[in-house]
């Protein structure tokens, strides 16, 4: 094993190293002498516990110095040997992986849809199938089918429960805002894809989510299509699933992987 000492931090690494075995050792071996030769002696406490009390002790000497000099060693250490705005090989990382991203998103800004697919496809497999499947079946109904958007039984239970998980502008959306043969009517409208006849108990939902449904450019969720502005909420925010809590992604994507995402979904749907 190769140790470069004179890199700063290293050094500090095996010092405290040293110490620690030092001290510890120096410690375990004062102690199990006494042991051997000590008896209980001092002042017994009132408090005893089934006949068995304490003696009121000083704090062992040994014990007491180590506990005092980590702490002076660990306000050296955060002030002047690692202080918290020196190097940082997290830091590094985080600051190479934002230049990443920019020139990323610079040659990508103009994407058009056949790369978008491919990114999206690839993003995909990797950060959603393990939930949603391959093919974005949901695994059978464990996770959100993207072939058929939502299930009547989801936007009853929305209907019935409110909704402020995705952080839209127009709020969260309050319980109870159909009931009984209306929430049934509306949950059977939109589960089928919004054909035919809209029911008239629709006009609750478009007061946030238009009457088209497609949530008023973005101020609500687009109850009719997979757009970008959903997946991006959703990404961002993460959402209450049958399999969970789905957590949020917004430090895992940029814009244009979001983007990519949502055209992928898309096209599994058919859109």
């Amino acid at each position: 094993m190769n140790i470069d000492l004179s890199d700063p931090i290293n050094a500090i690494t095996m010092i405290g190293a040293i110490l620690i075995a030092t001290l510890s050792f120096g410690v375990a071996a004062k102690y199990i002498a006494q042991m051997k030769t000590d008896t209980a002696s001092g002042e017994l406490a009132e408090e005893n516990w089934d006949g068995i009390g304490e003696y009121k002790n000083e704090l062992p000497s040994g014990w007491a110095y180590s506990f005092l000099g980590t702490l002076i060693w660990a306000m050296w250490y955060w002030t002047m040997g690692y202080p918290v705005n020196a190097f940082s090989q997290i830091g590094m990382w985080n600051a190479e992986v934002k230049a990443y991203n920019k020139k990323f998103e610079e040659v990508h800004k103009n994407a058009d849809a056949a790369t978008l697919q491919q990114m999206g496809e690839s993003i995909f497999l990797v950060q959603c199938a393990p939930c949603h499947g391959t093919t974005g079946d949901g695994l059978s109904g464990k996770a959100q089918d993207f072939g058929s958007r939502m299930s009547k039984e989801q936007i009853l239970y929305t209907i019935k429960n409110g909704s402020n998980q995705l952080g839209y502008q127009m709020g969260a959306m309050p319980p109870m805002m159909a009931q009984g043969k209306d929430a049934e009517e509306i949950a059977v409208w939109i589960s089928g894809g919004m054909k035919g006849k809209q029911p008239a108990a629709f006009a609750a939902c478009a007061s946030c989510h238009g009457p088209d449904g497609k949530g008023m450019n973005g101020m609500a969720p687009n109850l009719a299509e997979y757009d970008n502005t959903i997946v991006e909420h959703v990404v961002k925010n993460g959402k209450k699933g049958a399999l969970g809590k789905m957590p949020a992604f917004h430090d895992r994507m940029t814009p244009v992987q979001v983007k990519a995402l949502a055209t992928y979904i898309r096209s599994i749907k058919g859109e």
